[in-house]
């Protein structure tokens, strides 16, 4: 695993700010300092250092929750310019947890966050193709035949499933689902057919479903619900 991404899934920063902090020499590696952030190293094994300060230990608890993240909030620990964060929200209850994927600033519904980077990894790699929900508003009247394209793809992109809700000339509400998470794919899928996301909810990822959650509410998950995820 690349050392930018170890650190990020433990955490403690986004990859970018990962970059920054290993090339600014913040990160050693089994007592070296390693300034090259694609560096290979196995989080499990390699003793990994930031700043002089030990990583949270690689076994924790297992914990697992669901986040019905707000529009209007990043996806990181931090955000240099200063918008609100998940962690924000969460603040002492997201101690220990990682996000599984993440959602864009104007999307909302629900976030899973845990200690289990295992799970973390089957969740998100696509070859488990772990369908992701969502709730899409999207301006116009999208046809049939638009949702055909959606399903068959579009410039590298394309949803596993289309279903029409309500339809009208002003906008349409569907749900789709993904079996991939690239950055912001339903907006740039929709963009393609000319029909401009304005509303965007995940409601369900795997088997774990956001239910009556309210934005900034969450819930404990148990492993069970994972299934064979």
């Amino acid at each position: 695993m690349a050392l930018e991404r170890a650190l990020s899934k433990r955490g403690l920063a986004s990859r970018s700010e990962a970059q920054q902090l290993v090339r600014g020499g913040r990160v050693t590696v089994n007592g070296r300092v390693e300034t090259n952030p694609l560096a290979s190293v196995n989080p499990d094994k390699d003793v990994l250092l930031v700043s002089g300060a030990p990583e949270p230990p690689a076994e924790r608890p297992w914990r697992a929750i669901a986040f019905y993240k707000p529009r209007g909030t990043m996806t990181t620990r931090r955000d240099p310019e200063g918008r609100k964060t998940v962690f924000d929200v969460l603040g002492s209850e997201a101690d220990g947890l990682i996000a599984v994927g993440r959602l864009d600033f104007a999307t909302a519904g629900l976030l899973l966050l845990t200690t289990d980077s295992q799970l973390a990894e089957r969740l998100t790699n696509p070859r488990h193709a772990v369908v992701r929900r969502y709730a899409v508003t999207a301006r116009g009247e999208v046809s049939d035949e638009e949702c055909a394209a959606l399903e068959a793809g579009i410039s590298g992109l394309k949803a596993s499933a289309v279903t029409v809700r309500k339809r009208s000339r002003r906008e349409t509400h569907l749900v789709v689902d993904l079996t991939e998470g690239k950055n912001r794919e339903i907006r740039r899928l929709f963009d393609a057919i000319a029909r401009p996301v304005t509303r965007l909810l995940r409601v369900a990822y795997g088997p774990i479903e956001l239910g009556t959650l309210q934005p900034g509410e969450w819930r404990e998950l148990k492993r069970g619900e994972f299934g064979r995820v």
